[in-house]
């Protein structure tokens, strides 16, 4: 059996009106903005009228609770400036097939954290509000960005796919969207399968390289490089991808094996000593090349005037 206030006032009619769209959840902030008071909601609670979730919100009836209604009482644990994030957030904007045990909850860094055993209301130094949608529903990432972050959380890397995967095939976002937000992600222990997940996603982009980025630079009027060229330094030898000498300008094609964890040291060592000794060295992952390649052209082409190249008159 609900059951609901015997009250009668229009402060909880308008309280009502607003948990109507909540599903049944308000918070403590916007009930007292209506004029319900605070000795009113806790008699309410007392009377087992309403229930408390958490210390931030009320359940305004004494069924079950949906699981929209959750999404919003975590995110009104979580304060003025949480969303639902992850698999919660997905699952928000429509994800289905996918249950969640924990709702997760985001806030910036620096914010007020409050602890909740039903919700995990967290900081972040990945929230972003231009990442946070606010309509339709309680505040939450966007799904491109929610997926990214679902897999770099999951439990599993099955689990981590599986998010990525089904956010792209029930049509909550696009592969192209779900790269450029795998491109913000520049340290995390899932980055190489996030770009193989995507990359397979995009339909056999790994197939790309040195060939596709030197018909690209051909097709944009720029000179031809060399391919493969051979230099050594005090580490021993190695292969540049592409080298302009007259310009000194290298640019670097970065497969999935660059990601690796051996390769990034030997990367790193390898352009520090490129610049030491007066190269411009610029890198393109294939991931990039795929879904921004003219702003990595455009790079390309600045760092071959600033060397000395000159379009020629046409």
């Amino acid at each position: 059996m609900v059951l609901t206030s015997r009250l009668d006032s229009r402060a909880l009619r308008d309280a009502r009106a607003l948990a109507a769209r909540q599903p049944g959840v308000v918070s403590r902030r916007d009930l007292y903005r209506l004029g319900v008071t605070r000795w009113q909601v806790e008699g309410e609670v007392r009377a087992r009228r309403w229930v408390a979730v958490g210390d931030q919100s009320v359940c305004l009836h004494t069924g079950p609770m949906e699981v929209t209604a959750h999404h919003w009482a975590a995110v009104f644990q979580g304060g003025p400036r949480a969303c639902l994030d992850g698999a919660a957030s997905l699952v928000a904007s429509g994800l289905e097939r996918f249950d969640v045990e924990r709702v997760r909850v985001s806030v910036p860094r620096g914010a007020r954290v409050r602890r909740s055993a039903a919700y995990d209301v967290r900081q972040t130094r990945r929230w972003c509000a231009e990442d946070v949608i606010t309509r339709g529903g309680p505040p939450r990432t966007r799904p491109e960005v929610a997926a990214v972050r679902a897999a770099l959380w999951a439990t599993t890397e099955r689990q981590a796919t599986y998010l990525l995967t089904a956010t792209v095939q029930q049509g909550l976002t696009t592969p192209e969207l779900l790269g450029r937000e795998a491109l913000r992600v520049r340290r995390d222990r899932r980055r190489l399968l996030l770009h193989e997940v995507v990359l397979e996603l995009l339909e056999g982009v790994r197939s790309l390289g040195e060939l596709d980025v030197v018909r690209a630079l051909r097709a944009r009027g720029l000179p031809a490089p060399d391919r493969q060229v051979l230099r050594r330094d005090a580490r021993g030898r190695y292969y540049l991808d592409l080298y302009w000498t007259t310009f000194r300008v290298v640019v670097e094609v970065d497969g999935i094996h660059h990601t690796w964890v051996d390769q990034v040291a030997a990367d790193a060592l390898r352009q520090n000593a490129l610049v030491l000794s007066g190269d411009s060295v610029l890198r393109i992952p294939l991931l990039g090349l795929r879904l921004q390649p003219e702003e990595f052209l455009d790079q390309v082409e600045d760092a071959l005037r600033h060397g000395g190249w000159v379009r020629a008159a046409a």
